[in-house]
């Protein structure tokens, strides 16, 4: 198993991570899926702690993929997650990250997320989302736009979501917006503080 969007991703996410995540930081990532991320997060930043997961039927897929050599110091091994059931990894982390699972999860399961995530999160720890997201309801691209529909024909529970509207549920459970970073392909990172009122500019 193989994702090209994670390969082409990796780079412009890695350099967020490098600017963001505090030295030695330990993350949890939500939904690993081919491990791409965890392994080169991994070994391209020195002290990082990172923790994988995925929806128990993938594990075991997603344990033969971290196995694959060169495995990277730091890269721990991967734990069964869903997001709406309890308990989470005990924490607290540094970081909690997640990429491209937002538009495919079922609207409860984000709310999920984001509470899981505060309550996991260290005081100051981020919560790192990457994706697809629109704005107020305007799409950035006429592609993100008709990668939604796809994925609404699809599934309706699915959906490229709005960033207003995570902020405003965010807000609910602690977490607050601190920086929004646009990156290739009409993607962003939506990076929220746990406990902190201020947005950055």
């Amino acid at each position: 198993m193989f994702s090209a969007a994670c390969e082409r991703n990796k780079g412009p996410i890695l350099e967020v991570l490098r600017r963001r995540l505090p030295a030695r930081a330990t993350v949890l990532e939500l939904g690993s899926g081919t491990g791409q991320h965890a392994q080169h997060f991994c070994a391209s930043i020195e002290g990082l702690s990172w923790q994988p997961t995925e929806l128990a039927p993938h594990l075991e897929m997603l344990r033969l993929l971290l196995l694959q050599p060169p495995r990277p110091e730091g890269l721990l091994e991967p734990l069964a997650l869903d997001v709406r059931e309890q308990p989470w990894p005990a924490g607290p982390f540094e970081a909690v990250f997640s990429a491209n699972t937002a538009h495919i999860m079922p609207w409860e399961a984000v709310l999920a997320l984001l509470a899981g995530a505060a309550q996991v999160l260290s005081p100051e720890g981020l919560l790192l989302l990457y994706g697809p997201f629109s704005e107020g309801g305007v799409h950035s691209a006429a592609s993100n736009a008709a990668f939604d529909a796809e994925l609404r024909a699809r599934d309706p529970s699915m959906g490229v979501r709005d960033a207003q509207v995570i902020q405003a549920e965010a807000v609910r459970v602690g977490l607050n917006l601190a920086e929004g970073v646009d990156l290739p392909a009409n993607n962003r990172m939506l990076i929220f503080r746990n406990g902190v009122g201020m947005l950055e500019r």
